[in-house]
């Protein structure tokens, strides 16, 4: 898989997962199961780099790729 995302990105997300991650941990949000989900996906792919999203849309965020 080749990246797709940029720095920001990658940054914004991995920030965004933590978050809802942390929220779906104390409990202090509704919709427990989709907070989670969209959690655990925003940080794997702000890990990983590449989105699959991105590629069927054909966007690209990383200007070194």
């Amino acid at each position: 898989m080749k990246r797709n995302e940029g720095t920001i990105d990658r940054a914004i997300r991995v920030v965004l997962g933590l978050i809802l991650l942390g929220l779906w941990a104390v409990d202090k949000i509704p919709y427990r199961t989709a907070t989670l989900i969209v959690g655990l996906v925003a940080l794997i792919t702000g890990l990983t780099g590449f989105c699959a999203l991105y590629k069927v849309l054909g966007i690209n965020t990383c200007k070194e790729c």
